[in-house]
């Protein structure tokens, strides 16, 4: 399955997160890949996307950084599931 993970922090842990991921690269657990991941300007605010095939190892990847971050987690589609969907939907009616 797909993922979008959307992070976000306050300025005062700002040192402590760059620390972090300058030591580990913000490297995700086996399990899942990590498929693009960008980081806005001027905040502590990004976004990845990501595949894996359990939640468990995209649970404990948050969890690893909840000290740090707030998640927002949402599975995602891509557009041609969502095409495929929308088509069987539209021969249905």
């Amino acid at each position: 399955m797909l993922f979008i993970v959307n992070w976000t922090a306050q300025p005062e842990v700002e040192r402590q997160a760059a620390e972090r991921f300058l030591q580990t690269r913000g490297a995700p657990p086996d399990g899942i890949r990590l498929l693009g991941r960008w980081h806005a300007i001027g905040s502590i605010w990004g976004i990845a996307v990501c595949e894996c095939d359990a939640i468990e190892p995209l649970a404990r990847w948050a969890h690893e950084w909840a000290d740090l971050f707030m998640f927002d987690i949402k599975p995602a589609i891509t557009d041609e599931q969502v095409g495929k969907m929308l088509a069987e939907d539209a021969q249905r009616q």
